[in-house]
């Protein structure tokens, strides 16, 4: 599908069919074109995107909705090649040429560059080496960034921050980065070290509760950080590691698979959170100050009672993956 997208009036008509016919009764703010092209097996991808991109967004601006709609794609860390410490970020070589028309776009349009950030994988890949509390938004002594001085008391901001610092190297210091996936699964194979229930309560109540005070990462402390946390149903049907089908709040029929207090961290502000039957998220670019989804839910003892209001908004453009976050 990425690849017709570059025929503008083939945007056209996806918009002015998937789009145009649900606002504004739906509050639709942002289109993820693509997951992860960047990084994609599929290297052929990574040249429709940017015209893709450009052509959604001129679809938008011709049928009047370009002003508060916004057109990125959702990124893995893996396009960097350097992330740590933060300031050493950096975009993998071969894929500088694309991204620099990519970014050119972002800034020009006021798109944010979304990534999808998962300490999990640090965790698990050196459990010695990574300290659980950093992680997980514990209490912790953290670390300081040798060459700004800046002290990070987690890894997800730290990952955000590295990816500010890769956009700046290519000249492009006022685009936004938001995190349009993060998660941490409740269950995992033997081999998965950290994937538990305790953990995974952890790790999205001390996201959610952070979201909920508005921070910012020590780099841009003023900017709230919009971060989506994947995922609201665990995938019962995915293939792969058993972790992939247990990264959601609840099970496939509705009752809750940990409670991480939504109803006790309500606040005017508002958290967010992804869909997991789709690959590509929205977020509201008018505002660092609150967030697009409203996400609230009670529970009680009878898991049947149990109930989630959940107002989001998502938007899927597709490339050859349906329905899944990573290909395995």
């Amino acid at each position: 599908m990425l690849a017709s997208l570059i025929d503008p009036q083939q945007a056209l008509q996806w918009v002015s069919t998937r789009i145009q016919p649900y606002v504004p009764a739906t509050r639709i703010t942002g289109i993820s074109v693509g997951n992860e092209v960047f990084t994609d097996d599929d290297t052929a991808l990574l040249a429709y995107l940017v015209p893709a991109v450009v052509n959604i967004h001129g679809a938008l601006a011709q049928l009047g909705l370009d002003g508060y709609i916004k057109v990125s794609t959702s990124n893995s860390l893996a396009v960097l090649s350097e992330s740590f410490p933060p300031s050493a970020g950096t975009f993998n070589t071969e894929v500088l040429g694309v991204m620099s028309q990519f970014l050119h776009f972002l800034s020009s349009t006021e798109s944010p560059f979304w990534i999808n950030a998962y300490p999990y994988f640090a965790y698990k890949d050196k459990p010695d080496d990574v300290p659980l509390d950093y992680v997980l938004f514990k209490p912790n002594s953290g670390m300081d960034d040798p060459f700004t001085k800046l002290h990070y008391d987690n890894m997800l901001y730290a990952q955000v921050d590295a990816v500010i610092f890769a956009i700046a190297r290519m000249g492009f210091n006022g685009v936004e980065v938001r995190v349009s996936e993060t998660g941490w699964p409740s269950k995992g194979d033997s081999d998965e070290v950290g994937a538990t229930l305790e953990n995974a309560a952890a790790y999205n109540k001390n996201i959610l509760r952070r979201q909920m005070n508005n921070e910012g990462t020590p780099l841009r402390p003023n900017m709230r950080v919009e971060v989506y946390l994947f995922a609201l149903f665990n995938e019962d049907l995915k293939p792969g590691p058993t972790s992939e089908r247990n990264y959601g709040l609840f099970q496939p029929d509705c009752t809750m698979a940990y409670n991480v207090g939504l109803s006790s961290l309500s606040s005017p502000s508002s958290s967010t959170l992804s869909n997991p039957s789709s690959s590509t998220l929205s977020s509201d670019p008018s505002s660092t100050s609150s967030a697009s989804i409203s996400l609230a839910s009670s529970a009680t003892k009878d898991a049947n009672t149990e109930s989630l209001a959940v107002y989001w908004m998502v938007v899927c453009l597709l490339t050859f993956q349906v329905l899944i976050r990573r290909a395995y």
